[in-house]
């Protein structure tokens, strides 16, 4: 698997996530993009990374599911992180970046070694006005259509997705860019 700084340095909260499919699904579409670290903030009762639902969704993400944290408060699971990112589908969320702005914040913030956290809300009803004061930075991705929001797992999708574009982009920068000469040693 193809490891960019970015992708290492993030991790993935999904707080209170209700259904087993989508913490598979979720698991799945981070590991397309290179990101494994997951945590859950007071899951469901079926929401379990170890749920048959989740496990089967996942597809070849199980390392993913079985390497999830759980926490109990939001504050524990992205207390070691420097970046917080929420996700909003809440229109006029003052600085939010769309997943592409967000994604080159979080290159530059993971090439100085900083920890970043992706954090998403509950299926049902997002995250609460408690849980974004956790979270300096909003993420909302743009929809054509007046809906209220996009599946949990395409979120992760999108979002990681952008993530690994963008330290591709990086990585490629960093590997093109010209060269100061070596010093001659006299």
């Amino acid at each position: 698997m193809l490891v960019l700084p970015v992708t290492s340095a993030t991790r993935f909260v999904l707080v209170r996530p209700h259904y087993p499919e989508n913490v598979g699904a979720a698991a799945r579409a981070m590991k397309t993009m290179g990101i494994t670290r997951m945590s859950l903030v007071r899951p469901g009762r079926l929401a379990q990374p170890e749920h048959e639902m989740a496990f089967k969704m996942a597809v070849r993400a199980w390392d993913v599911l079985e390497n999830a944290e759980v926490h109990e408060t939001l504050s524990g699971a992205v207390a070691d992180c420097d970046l917080v990112f929420a996700t909003t589908a809440r229109r006029g969320q003052k600085g939010s970046l769309d997943p592409r702005q967000a994604a080159r914040k979080a290159v530059e913030q993971a090439a100085l070694g900083r920890r970043i956290a992706v954090v998403m809300g509950n299926e049902k009803t997002g995250l609460s006005r408690a849980d974004l004061e956790h979270c300096p930075y909003a993420i909302r991705i743009p929809m054509a259509a007046d809906q209220p929001s996009i599946n949990l797992a395409q979120t992760c999708q999108v979002i990681a997705y952008e993530w690994f574009v963008q330290g591709l982009e990086a990585r490629r920068r960093d590997t093109t860019a010209p060269r100061e000469p070596a010093e001659e040693q006299v």
